[in-house]
Order: C-alpha cells, then structure tokens, then sequence
C-alpha cells in the first residue's frame, strides 16, 4: 500500500482550519450544554411535576435518539423555523449543546444526590436557603465527584462534533471528506483524521486529569 503524504501536506491548511473550527464547536458546546444542563437537571430534580416532567421527557428524547438525528432536525427543522434560514455553524452548535446538555443533567442529578442528606439539613438548621446551601455546600462537593463524567461527555462530545460533517459544516470530518472525494484516497484523510482526534481527546484527557488531581489534593 502506497501512503500519499503529499495529499496530506496539500490539505494541512484546509485541515488545521477544520481542527480550529472543531475546537470552538466543542468548547462552545460544553460551555453551553454545561449551563443548560445544570437548569435540566434542577428540572429533574424538582418536586414540582410542572418542572419535572418536561426535564425527564428532555433527557430521555435526547439520550434515547441518535445525535445524527438530531443533528438533521436542528439543521432542517429548528434553525430556519428560528433565523428564517438554514446555518450549519449556528445548527452545529445547537444540537451539540442540547445533546450536551441531556447528558450532564444527570451527571449533575448524580453528583447531587451523591451527596448524604444530613449535609443539606445541618445547613438549613443553620439558617442558610435552599440556594446557598446548594451554591456553598453542596455544589463544591458534587463537582469534585461529578468531574470524571464530565471528562467523559467532554471527550465523547469532541468525536461527535465529526457528526456534523453531514450538515457541512467545515470542520475536520468535512475537509477530510474533501479530501477523499478529491483523490479518491481512503487511507491518507481518515487515518490523519482519527490521529488528530485521537491528539486532541488525549490532551484533553490529561488535562482534566490533572485538574481532577488537583481538586483531590484539596480536598485532603
């Protein structure tokens, strides 16, 4: 089997974009999902059915379905019904981030919950609210054992963002779609691409590690 380097070298430009683009879709989408999952996930926790009920019927439709789909009706369906026009970019980030979002509401519920109870009552006997109790108490402890489920969606998230491809968003999976339309070459786009998401879910991976290290050492 002959390997073109050449063809990948050609491309590096097109390919670095992709990989940039792939960055700020990622990180927007966990920042975003992030935030709108700890809502969903106070939805679900909530004693009021009101509230409840449409977080659960969130969580499941967005974990039981494929993020293919989903993609499509984002792009298709909810974007031009929004901005009057289809945007790949705009549906990207979107169904990302909702998908996202599905995933860490019930990292959040988890961690939460994981929590002994005694702590929440020791804190409202002494005079704090529900907020502060939950904003000083209870949510520093939770994210320290949430933090692993999070890296995990983190990355996960990351090699889904090659989902969006299909809706041609310019991101690495559609350059190096590009690329083995172009010459009819299999090897050469796809294995520089499973080695550059392999680069970047590697270093993330590390990176939480020793953020998660991190935060351990303090607790001690």
């Amino acid at each position: 089997m002959d390997f073109r380097y050449d063809i990948i070298l050609g491309y590096a430009p097109l390919l670095g974009k992709g990989v940039l683009l792939t960055i700020g879709l990622s990180l927007l989408s966990i920042l975003i999902g992030s935030l709108f999952g700890l809502v969903i996930g106070f939805g679900r926790m909530s004693g009021q059915w009101l509230l409840r009920v449409p977080a659960k019927a969130y969580i499941h439709f967005f974990r039981g379905t494929p993020l293919y789909v989903q993609i499509l009706i984002v792009h298709f369906g909810a974007v031009p019904l929004v901005i009057g026009k289809t945007n790949p970019i705009v549906a990207a980030i979107a169904a990302l981030s909702l998908n996202c979002a599905a995933y860490t509401a019930e990292i959040y519920r988890a961690g939460i919950q994981s929590i002994d109870r005694g702590q929440f009552e020791a804190a409202y006997s002494s005079g704090m609210t529900k907020a502060q109790t939950m904003r000083h108490i209870i949510l520093p402890q939770a994210v320290r054992r949430m933090l692993p489920a999070f890296g995990n969606e983190f990355v996960v998230l990351i090699k889904d963002s090659s989902l969006v491809a299909i809706i041609a968003a310019p991101e690495l999976m559609y350059w190096s779609n590009a690329m083995r339309g172009q010459y009819y070459r299999v090897w050469e786009p796809y294995l520089a691409a499973a080695f550059i998401y392999l680069i970047l879910t590697y270093t993330l991976s590390k990176i939480l590690a020793r953020v998660e290290a991190r935060m351990g050492a303090r607790v001690k």
